[in-house]
């Protein structure tokens, strides 16, 4: 199994000039990926821009959004150009997970429809191909992909979001889950993969919050608990789901890794640097 980490860009503490920075430190480390989570109501940086940040000052890792909400970003077209330059610049590095995402004020925001969202999402998925393959609607959206089209990955755990992944997508996302939730959630991926008639398996990427360290349990229940606060109640469930242990870590990575998770992703819960590094330390 790999190991990714995620950009700081969510993180109260986070910091632009700084977030070079970190992304060379993850690559020098051995991270496999960085990767970057999204919202638009909410004070954080947007995960393409970021990505292409990233994309400046690293030769290696792959760029992973995971996940991007594809359908509040209503012009597709804009979206596969904005997606085919960051794979351009990092030299075909970008790994485009979607999903339809849960929050009904990004999609006021941008006055776009929240409750079609899934059945626009498949629509997205097959425009994005077709602009990639030069067979959109509007010929010429370069920039061109030499390098190969960006893998896609579909998110979700609804049985929509499994049936989207495997018909439309190169893999399926795990947005976060307790160890003993995710060996069900893969066979459901499994499942799907197989009702949908497509050869091999999925790609099975998922992520997971951690954070260790001094005072780290508190500094994970603030952040996610004020990243998650419109989930109400649950936004607590998800904090305390935040690995802060190192033999938390290493356990939760076993089981993972045993459940034929191809790659998990490390989301950090502080931009401070000690926090990549204890990290790196604990499962490179």
């Amino acid at each position: 199994m790999e190991f990714g980490l995620g950009l700081p860009t969510t993180v109260p503490d986070k910091d632009g000039p700084a977030l070079a920075s970190w992304a060379r430190r993850a690559e020098d480390a051995g991270f496999a990926s960085l990767g970057v989570i999204d919202r638009l109501v909410y004070d954080n940086y947007e995960p393409l821009t970021a990505l292409a940040a990233a994309a400046a000052v690293t030769e290696r890792v792959r760029l992973t959004t995971g996940i991007l909400i594809a359908p509040y970003r209503t012009q597709t077209a804009l979206l596969a150009k904005q997606a085919a330059t960051v794979s351009a610049l990092s030299g075909g590095r970008l790994v485009l997970g979607v999903a339809a995402g849960g929050r009904e004020d990004d999609f006021q925001a941008v006055d776009a429809t929240y409750h079609d969202r899934g059945r626009r999402l498949d629509a997205q998925l097959a425009e994005l191909r077709d602009i990639w393959q030069g067979k959109g609607e509007v010929s010429g959206i370069g920039p061109e992909l030499t390098t190969g089209q960006p893998q896609l990955l579909v998110g979700g755990h609804s049985a929509a979001a499994m049936r989207r992944a495997a018909r439309l997508g190169d893999g399926w996302f795990c947005g976060g889950s307790s160890a003993s939730a995710y060996g069900d959630l893969v066979a459901r991926a499994r499942e799907a993969w197989k009702e949908e008639g497509r050869a091999g398996r999925p790609r099975l990427v998922s992520l997971a919050y951690a954070a260790l360290g001094p005072g780290a349990r508190e500094l994970a229940q603030a952040y996610l608990g004020d990243y998650y606060a419109f989930a109400g109640p649950f936004a607590q469930r998800i904090a305390s789901m935040a690995v802060t242990d190192r033999q938390e870590l290493v356990d939760l990575v076993q089981s993972y890794a045993d459940l034929g998770c191809d790659e998990l992703i490390l989301m950090p819960c502080s931009a401070d640097p000690r926090h990549l590094e204890s990290l790196a330390e604990a499962v490179l």
